[in-house]
């Protein structure tokens, strides 16, 4: 069967609806239940002291006004604790010197806001109040910089005679990309809850991850397993600042378990600007050799990613991710590319909504629109002659990575069609000759889509209901209904009789959660699984009920049935004979199933950016955007379009306007929304969506989509900007393009420099 024979059915199918998201209704009417919601009774407060240095001897820590202090309960230092072990770090390279997270900061501060004492109190008020009279004595230390940074990682890949390459070029061009430090950001700040009455440790975390925080509590605790259970509830947002646990959520199951009572934290907006883990931050250099007529012919790259003071579990992922995606959607052979993670005193740089992608995307498409200007070429037609082909899918590239299927050259004749991409370019050339600041800029990517495993259970229910259960966790992205439309489009049964559980590490299986775009054709494709055995049980149940062969059985909406017999769902489920053993959740029937894919899923897309800067204050204004995204089968197209324009607000505010930045003390300068800039809807420009299918060669035929508008729009729109400035202006232009960035890029005197060197 073709992935996208997964769903043929006939009469109509669920799969490819715009299925209303059913977890709506309740989020939207103040029904939804975050951590903060969550107040068991006798919950304690817990508020952190922040070391105010970036890099500093710890002399002391004076606790004794504030145990004195009304309502406090308890006092906590890093002596206090006596942990048993280190949350994990995902080693994928081979040259990685793990940094492992401190619960509180002993002997020496790392990073400006790492917490160094613990006040719990009866209330939030009580444990600010006196979290306030805890004093600290520091020696503060060098903060290295540059190249003193230590090398905590390092990856190479290499294919073919690089030197040789350049040496017979006909022309090279270079770049250096700097991505300032950016905030996740998500709506809902990170939380932490513990109860430690019981034998059973529950913690109730705001997660994207809640089995592998059950793991790493585990480790660091010393605890089984079996005496923890995590819990998810409802998530505002993540972006890959929730993949990982954290120091706080540490403290405050300790905490829990120590006083044998339920404990709670709630970070402020400034305390997760200054100690959640921050994306991007890299500083990425390439030159590209190029033939005569645009071939491309060898690729050097040097990829230097911040680690920050210490590494969540997914640490070297965007560093890895951008040296291995690289050259990208181009059929290049001759590489030389190495990257490192280098630690410093700030917060933990982690996965960011697309994590290295990104940042690939933007060294490769900087690179092909300063080729396509060195070599007069059309940008459109440089990519044209370098994508891969059709026939080369699976495509093994010059980095050992399997690009599993894509149709590039759809993507781009797709965007050249529907923008009308020749007269359009001829108007803003125009509208350039005559004056204006206005550019077109192009992008084309491809992006992994996750690995490994993910599990599912699904069960028929007594009252002819299905329980759907995943390892995937949810944080806005409409998880419960696609699950509810790949099982109602399996059984053929309506999408609002199955239930979708997650988050809950008691009641759904062992999983990854939600990260890397896998949710869908990971998850999904174990949910597909797990539908296609329980229809099988169900048949097989049908056909001994009705007095039938199995082949006569049909599954519908309103039960089973067979020529001339029928029984409804709970009717159905009534006849079933007791199973020897309860099953979960009560079921009747009830199938486990894991999906491990063979190889990742990769999305492509291509976009194009039409950007106009005011000459008098170097405001920049998204005149037109338009984008083909390739994420193999939609489920929904609603929530396609959903993720795909949330990804976009935030790659147009990555390159437009987001950036955190320190002093040289290390001291966070944009430290509130007063000093860090996130995009309004005012901000956000209309988009003109495309849809292409290339189906992936997973059960689903699905591919990642949620991070994908991070990747394609800031690359397209650095390039228009650069194409507004002209070649001989903003060649060190950097993100993020704010306005007096660009104001002063166009006040710069015409100074050509070659940045090309052509025989």
């Amino acid at each position: 069967m073709k992935p996208s024979d997964a769903f043929a059915r006939p009469g109509g199918s669920w799969i490819g609806q715009r299925l209303l998201r059913r977890e709506d209704p309740r989020l939207l009417t103040g029904q939804g239940r975050y951590v903060d919601d969550l107040a068991p009774e006798g919950c304690l407060h817990l508020v952190f002291v922040r070391a105010e240095e970036a890099h500093a001897r710890l002399l002391e820590v004076e606790t004794q006004a504030a145990r004195a202090a009304p309502g406090v309960v308890a006092v906590f230092t890093a002596g206090d604790l006596h942990l048993q072990g280190h949350a994990a770090v995902n080693l994928l390279v081979e040259d990685v010197t793990p940094v492992p997270l401190e619960v509180l900061a002993q002997g020496t501060v790392r990073a400006l806001g790492q917490p160094v004492a613990a006040v719990v109190a009866m209330s939030r008020d009580a444990a600010r109040d006196a979290a306030e009279l805890v004093s600290m004595t520091l020696a503060p230390l060098p903060i290295p910089q540059g190249e003193d940074r230590p090398v905590v990682m390092r990856a190479a890949w290499t294919g073919g005679d690089v030197d040789a390459a350049f040496a017979a070029a006909a022309a090279t061009v270079s770049v250096t990309c700097r991505h300032a430090l950016v905030a996740p950001f998500p709506m809902e700040p990170r939380a932490a809850l513990a109860d430690g009455r019981g034998d059973t440790l529950t913690a109730w975390f705001s997660t994207q991850t809640p089995h592998r925080a059950r793991e790493d509590l585990a480790r660091i605790l010393g605890r089984s397993l079996g005496t923890i259970r995590v819990i998810a509830p409802d998530v505002g947002g993540a972006f890959g600042g929730k993949a990982s646990i954290y120091p706080e959520d540490v403290m405050v199951a300790w905490a829990a378990a120590r006083l044998r009572a339920p404990v709670k934290w709630c970070a402020t907006r400034s305390e997760d600007l200054l100690s959640a883990t921050q994306g991007r931050g890299a500083v990425n250099r390439a030159e590209l050799a190029l033939s005569a007529d645009g071939i491309l012919t060898g690729l050097r790259a040097r990829l230097d990613y911040p680690q920050g003071a210490w590494m969540p579990y997914s640490a070297v992922v965007p560093a890895r991710n951008a040296g291995r995606i690289l050259p990208g959607p181009y059929l290049l052979e001759t590489v030389d590319i190495a990257a490192r993670g280098l630690q410093d005193h700030r917060a933990a740089v982690g996965i960011y909504r697309g994590a290295g992608r990104p940042e690939a995307a933007m060294l490769m498409e900087r690179l092909m629109d300063e080729a396509a200007r060195a070599l007069a070429l059309d940008p459109l037609e440089l990519r044209r002659r370098n994508i891969i082909p059709p026939a080369r899918f699976p495509h093994r590239s010059a980095t050992g990575e399997t690009l599993d299927s894509a149709d590039l050259a759809g993507l781009l004749d797709t965007l050249e069609r529907e923008t009308g991409y020749p007269a359009l370019k001829a108007q803003v050339s125009a509208r350039r000759a005559a004056g204006e600041a206005v550019g077109l800029g192009l992008s084309l990517y491809v992006e992994p889509c996750g690995q490994g495993w993910e599990s599912a259970t699904l069960g028929l229910m007594p009252d002819g209901s299905f329980t759907a259960t995943t390892g995937s966790s949810a944080q806005g992205q409409g998880r419960e209904t696609a699950i509810s439309q790949i099982v109602a489009e399996t059984l053929g049964v309506d999408a609002g009789a199955v239930t979708v559980l997650h988050g809950d590490t008691e009641t759904t299986p062992n999983g990854t959660g939600a990260l890397a775009s896998r949710s869908t054709a990971i998850g999904g494709s174990a949910m597909l699984r797990a539908a296609r055995a329980l229809g099988a049980q169900v048949r097989a149940a049908a056909a001994r009920a009705l007095g039938v062969p199995e082949a006569a059985v049909t599954l519908g909406p309103d039960g089973v049935s067979a020529p001339g017999a029928r029984l409804g769902w709970e009717a159905f489920a009534a006849r079933l004979p007791a199973p020897a053993a309860p099953l979960p959740g009560g079921a009747v029937l009830h199938v486990s199933e894991t999906y491990t894919a063979a190889g990742e899923a990769w999305s492509s897309g291509a976009c194009l950016a039409v950007v106009r800067i005011d000459a008098d204050t170097g405001v920049p204004a998204v005149e037109r955007l338009a984008w083909v995204d390739d994420a193999g089968v939609v489920l929904n197209p609603m929530l396609v379009q959903g993720q795909l324009e949330g990804g976009m607000a935030q790659g147009l505010g990555e390159a437009l306007m987001e950036g955190l930045v320190y002093d040289g003390e290390g001291q966070l300068l944009t430290g509130s929304l007063m000093d860090y800039a996130l995009p309004r809807a005012a901000d956000v420009p209309a988009v003109a969506l495309f849809k292409q299918e290339t189906p992936a060669p997973n059960p689903i035929g699905a591919k990642g989509v949620g991070e994908a508008g991070c990747i394609g729009i800031p690359a397209a729109l650095f390039n228009a900007v650069r194409d507004a400035l002209g070649p001989d202006r903003g060649r060190d232009l950097q993100m993020p393009l704010t306005p007096e960035r660009l104001w002063r890029a166009l006040a710069e005197e015409p100074a050509p420099e070659p940045t090309t060197r052509q025989r």
